[in-house]
């Protein structure tokens, strides 16, 4: 699969929506210097391209009860797929798993996990986690303050030189 060409009116239009995903296509527009219409073109393209693969609400975490972020990291007993399987499957049944990322190296799997306190992270290790979910080792690290949270991606490599 080839990588869609992205010129500069492009990479503006995605660097402003990564910021402000519910600017309206007139405020996009006027930002990016084209008028509404080939605005609408071009992000329809963008869109069905899968450039842009959606628009989101951030929230806070703390502000909906979720006062403890985790990373979890995950060693598997055995690389077979039906353990891998059965794992993958197990972590997406976890609402308190926002991510899970496939690694190289020592470790097999990094999980960033949401959870009210500490008792709610042993009952989500102990009874989700780790039931029968083909885990043979688990080492977690709790987040004290959150340094930088970016969500929007770089595009500087993009850009003509």
């Amino acid at each position: 699969m080839t990588e869609p060409r992205l010129d500069s009116t492009d990479l503006r239009m995605l660097e402003v929506l990564q910021r402000e995903g519910r600017i309206t296509n007139a405020e996009l527009a006027e930002r990016v210097n084209i008028s509404p219409s080939p605005c609408l073109r071009r992000l329809q393209r963008l869109e069905s391209d899968g450039v842009v693969t959606g628009y989101r609400a951030e929230l806070d975490p703390r502000k909906v009860g979720l006062g403890l972020q985790a990373w979890v990291r995950v060693q598997l007993e055995k690389h077979g797929t039906a353990v891998i399987d059965r794992f993958v499957e197990r972590v997406n049944a976890c609402d308190e798993v926002l991510a899970c990322f496939a690694l190289t190296g020592d470790l097999d799997y990094l999980l960033q996990v949401y959870v009210v306190d500490l008792d709610h992270f042993s009952r989500f290790l102990l009874d989700k986690l780790l039931n029968d979910a083909g885990v043979a080792d688990v080492n977690s690290s709790f987040v004290l303050r959150t340094v930088k949270q970016a969500h929007a991606l770089p595009l500087h490599h993009l850009e003509p030189r």
